[in-house]
């Protein structure tokens, strides 16, 4: 046993730092276990894939191997709230409890820092016009004077802004990098340095991902210096690699581009060009390009792009709308370079312009081999072409090295990589079929802290009245409760249905409140759940809600999902991959569609069970579940809860949580 394996083991141990750092800490196997084998790997290199169940304690697990190898150590997590909850909370008691000396650095992608070139010029373009974003931006004027790290995170409101965001912090396209004139204060740039400096960087998948098509988040050089990189929430990574591995222009660009052409041509090329009329001829071929998908009926909002168009469209139409705009385009990027030497930000307009006009252009090119190309319409027209998924990349940069000598070892971990008996869907879209795996179970009882309920009689969630039918289930049963209520559902249209609802279905004289994700942020809507105990509280989400959501105790006790999470059958990535498997003579749904329904089902299922003192019920209002083979599939690789097979057990068991001395189901 090495040196650093045998710490690891002893600080896990019974009079360990975590015993005496932690009043509640128990020893549990499977932390133990996990925290060796990522001790070894570190030791000895290679890649490890852990599959650890809720409770294990997997950040603990996988930071204390980090902080006593030596090694210089890269995490990386699925999303920003993950991020600051490591380098905030996480990193720094465990450092404390082993009273490491290392160095942490949390490194973001640039659109989390306030840009101060873009902060001076935010109050003079003309941009915002009413008094609540004036407001935000006087606040943040006033927070850029004493900020250390420039963190829009730092001001809440900043960071859930539409209007005030985009026009205090840079994109790529907008950057003038080394040419800024505050580049030496730039917090992008001192974030970066620190990084390379530190012992150990947090960053995320988005940002690890960025590298690996445009070279410019700072990853790219930070990763020869590091030896070990730790992937949290690692089944997230295909999803949020392929938006990145592949390349995406959006009609919102073209307009951002529109208006910051107008603001400098102004300032700084007056009268060397008509700016306004030449971005008005390329706002006017984007409302063409949008009108396409309201004029024929066959087009899709997400539209696969496989014989030179997207589906539903007229090639003629389509071709010729497109021409436009690559011409308006075209002649704007002429423009510019005629006046590019006059300015740093007229260089900085040109280099934009130019980029875009060469993605542009691409679509007008038959698609390469290997990739899928599909457009989202909405508020923005939105051309994505990319890889279906990232085990080639993967393969170049993790499985032979990528050409990096000194990154020795690879950890994935997450709660939720497989369904059934093994990891085929992860492994092999992320090109890790030769990885050592270990799957280590939930320590939780869940046959003493859940019970689960799937009616018999219910509509069928094709059925009209499905979204109805769930509602009324929830209004019912949160009486019985007095609220501690969730309820994540699959589209924001159920979402928004079950909700209004739920709430006329609600008696007027009981004071029990439904609150519904969009209604106030993320992080509101749960602090006031929390805050409040669940007490009188219905919770309605989707999407996000379904992961990255940490409620202990009596606050949330029945957690009711409207139907098995299926993949939107429009989803073009899940359709380019359904058809690759058929063609090679495969089963899309088992091999796709299954595992991808079913990882998202035990993610949700993952919010009800937090602690081991918690009890809960969950309900999944889906009679597939019970009735097609696939579903007892999925339902079997679930935590194994005590069954609730009829209504009026369904009710007993909810009346058992409302007894404060509730320790068992019996």
């Amino acid at each position: 046993m090495s040196q650093v394996v045998a710490a690891v083991e002893a600080v896990f141990g019974d009079a360990g730092a975590l015993a005496q750092s932690v009043p509640e800490y128990l020893p549990r196997v499977g932390q133990i276990q996990m925290a060796h084998a990522v001790a070894e790997t570190m030791e000895t290199g290679g890649i490890l894939v852990v599959e650890a169940g809720t409770g294990i304690g997997k950040t603990y697990a996988y930071l204390v191997p980090s902080l006593l190898s030596g090694h210089k150590v890269l995490i990386s997590t699925a999303t920003k709230a993950l991020q600051d909850q490591l380098f905030g909370r996480d990193i720094p008691a465990v450092i404390a409890m082993l009273k490491s000396p290392a160095r942490v650095a949390l490194l973001k992608g640039r659109s989390s820092y306030l840009c101060l070139h873009r902060l001076t010029n935010a109050r003079h373009d003309g941009m915002l016009q009413t008094a609540a974003p004036l407001r935000l931006l006087g606040q943040v004027e006033q927070w850029a004077v004493s900020t250390r790290f420039g963190d829009v995170a730092e001001v809440p409101a900043l960071e859930e802004s539409a209007q005030v965001l985009p026009l205090v912090t840079s994109t790529r396209e907008n950057c003038g990098a080394s040419k800024c004139p505050r580049y030496t204060d730039c917090f992008l740039y001192k974030a970066r340095r620190d990084a390379m400096n530190a012992d150990m960087v947090v960053i995320n998948h988005h940002l690890f991902f960025a590298d690996a098509n445009v070279r410019e988040s700072g990853v790219a050089e930070l990763l020869p210096t590091v030896n070990t990189v730790v992937f949290d929430e690692a089944h997230q990574l295909n999803d949020i690699g392929v938006q990145f591995l592949g390349r995406q222009w959006s009609t919102g660009q073209a307009l951002a581009l529109g208006r910051d052409v107008v603001f400098r041509g102004a300032q700084c090329a007056r009268g060397l060009a008509d700016w306004p009329h030449l971005v008005e001829q390329m706002e006017m071929a984007v409302v063409a390009l949008h009108a396409m998908f309201t004029e024929q009926g066959g087009a899709q909002q997400r539209a696969l792009w496989a014989l030179g168009v997207p589906d539903g469209l007229s090639p003629a139409i389509w071709t010729s709308r497109m021409v436009r705009f690559v011409d308006t385009i075209q002649t704007l990027t002429m423009a510019l370079q005629g006046v590019c030497d006059a300015h740093t930000d007229l260089r900085t307009l040109f280099e934009r312009a130019s980029a875009l006009l060469e993605q542009v252009e691409r679509a007008l090119l038959p698609v390469q081999d290997g990739l899928i190309r599909w457009v989202e319409s909405g508020a923005r027209l939105r051309c994505v072409e990319s890889p279906m998924d990232i085990s080639e990349a993967m393969q170049a940069k993790v499985v032979s090295g990528g050409g990096v000598d000194s990154l020795k070892s690879w950890v994935f971990t997450s709660a939720t990589l497989g369904v059934g008996n093994d990891l085929d869907w992860f492994l092999a879209s992320s090109g890790l079929q030769d990885a050592a795996c270990l799957r280590i179970p939930s320590p939780f009882n869940y046959s003493q802290q859940a019970a689960l309920y799937v009616p018999k009689s219910f509509a069928l969630p094709s059925s009209q009245q499905h979204s109805s039918a769930v509602a009324a289930l929830v209004a019912q049963s949160a009486q019985v409760l007095g609220g501690h209520t969730m309820v994540l559902t699959t589209t924001l249209r159920a979402m928004r249905h079950i909700a209004d609802s739920i709430r006329k279905l609600l008696p007027e004289h009981l004071d029990i409140r439904v609150i519904v994700q969009g209604e106030a942020s993320k992080r509101d809507l749960l602090n006031h759940f929390q805050s409040k105990h669940g007490s009188g509280l219905i919770l309605v989400g989707s999407a996000t809600f379904w992961e990255g959501v940490d409620i202990a105790g009596r606050a949330l006790q029945l957690l009711v999902i409207d139907k098995i999470p299926f993949a939107p059958p429009d989803d073009p990535l899940l359709r380019a991959r359904c058809a690759k498997v058929e063609v090679e003579g495969g089963s899309s749904f088992n091999e796709v569609q299954l595992p991808i329904a079913g990882i998202a089902l035990k993610q949700g299922v993952g919010r009800l069970i937090r602690r081991e003192s918690d009890r809960g019920v969950l309900v999944v209002c889906d009679p597939r579940l019970r009735t097609m083979a696939y579903g007892r599939k999925l339902l079997s690789a679930l935590p194994a809860m005590r069954p609730l097979s009829e209504e009026a057990q369904y009710y007993a068991g909810l009346g058992e949580l409302t007894k404060a001395s509730t320790t068992d189901w019996s």
